[in-house]
This record gives structure tokens, sequence and C-alpha cells, in this order.
């Protein structure tokens, strides 16, 4: 074992794969992702389909199907033996269901931070709000995915989905995700463990990434 600069202990390096928010991409995670490597773990932050710098254009996205591609390729792609640990910020949460239906053996925890979380129960179109806009340069469009197709991509069962380890990180000030309503999820789907990073506001990976690193480095240890 080693021990990190905040004092936990850490018996191997684990492989965190990070998925960004609507609108956002892989660069949303520059805060957490040196902290992590520093650490010793690996880091993969993932452009989802028109997303960050992924090459396509939003028409050339016309199905959340195809959105979900980049995540699902990966995936598919990791050795039969490895394991690792998704986390999704935001609407991020979907890409995640999505691959723990489809992928359960290849992940050991799938945390969501602050983000939607369907489950076998809990259809997408019960979680669907009022979309949301956020002014940045770094951000692009996102489709308006048709409903009807997206809850029958998201059909999530507990065979699969249900089968793997789930710690919702909850974000104690935001405006976006309302803590209301990230309570409401949990209350509907209950995951694993519930953590709060009380003074966060949505972008918890940029606004209290320290916490958010202790975080996910006690679900590591805790899960794999």
């Amino acid at each position: 074992m080693n021990m990190n600069t905040n004092g936990l202990e850490q018996s191997s390096s684990k492989h965190f794969v990070l998925v960004h928010g609507a609108c956002h991409g892989a660069w949303s995670w520059y805060k957490l992702v040196p902290l992590l490597k520093s650490s010793g773990h690996n880091v993969t932050a993932l452009d989802l389909a028109g997303a960050g710098i992924n090459p396509m254009l939003v028409n050339d996205v016309p199905l959340i199907s195809d959105y979900f591609r980049p995540l699902m390729d990966f995936m598919a792609s990791l050795p039969p033996h490895e394991k690792v640990i998704l986390v999704a910020h935001s609407y991020g949460g979907l890409a995640i269901s999505k691959a723990m239906e489809s992928f359960p053996e290849k992940i050991s925890v799938a945390v969501f931070v602050t983000s939607y979380m369907p489950g076998p129960t809990l259809n997408f179109s019960t979680l669907d709000q009022e979309d949301l806009a956020l002014a940045t340069l770094l951000m692009r469009p996102l489709r308006l995915f048709d409903k009807e197709d997206t809850s029958n991509v998201l059909m999530l069962s507990t065979k699969n989905y249900g089968s793997v380890s789930r710690v919702f990180i909850v974000a104690g000030e935001d405006k976006i995700l309302e803590k209301d309503f990230q309570q409401w999820m949990i209350k509907q789907n209950p995951p694993h463990e519930v953590i709060e990073i009380e003074s966060s506001d949505h972008m918890v990976q940029v606004c209290k990434p320290n916490e958010l690193f202790v975080s996910l480095l006690r679900i590591a240890e805790k899960y794999s």
C-alpha cells in the first residue's frame, strides 16, 4: 500500500472513466484529472459524440445511442477482466446507466455526481426536466433527443444495471439539478451510498475538486 497526500491508503491503481454533462466535454474534468493521476491512477476522460473536441457535429448525432457511442465503444474495448470506475456528471448519468446495462461485468462502481440517475423502475421520461442552457465558450450545442427513443434506449434491468454498485454525490448548493430533485431521485432509485458535498454548486469538479477527489478515492477503495 501507499499513502496519498490526503492520508488515504491505496492498495492498487484504479481506472477512472469520467463522463461529462450536457454541452460540456472532457475538458470539464481538468481540475480532477491531475489529482487522480498524481495519486497513481489511470484516468480516461471521454468526449461523447458531438461534444468537446469530438469531430462529429450535432446533426451527425440524431439518436441518443449515437451520442453514447464513444463510451460504448470504449467499454467494449476494455480487456475482459478489467473493471473501471465510471464517474458521471449531470446528463452524463444517462450514458453511464446505459454502460451499466450493457457492460455490468466491466464496472466496479458507478458514481453519479449530481447527475441523472434512471433505474429499472425510474424511467428517463420521469426524470426529464426543462432543458438547461449555460453560457461558456467551451460549450457545444446538444440535440434534443426524442424522448420515446431515449426511454427505449434506457430500458434498465435489475439483472444488469442493478448488479453494479452505485454511489450518488449530492451537490448541496446545486441550482441546476436542485437538491430536492437529487434527493427525490435517490428516494425513487436508492443507490448503495450517498455522499454530500455541502457547499458545492452544480459543477462539483470545478467548484470543489479536492472534496470530489477525496470522495472518489474512498469510493474506489470501498467498492473495488
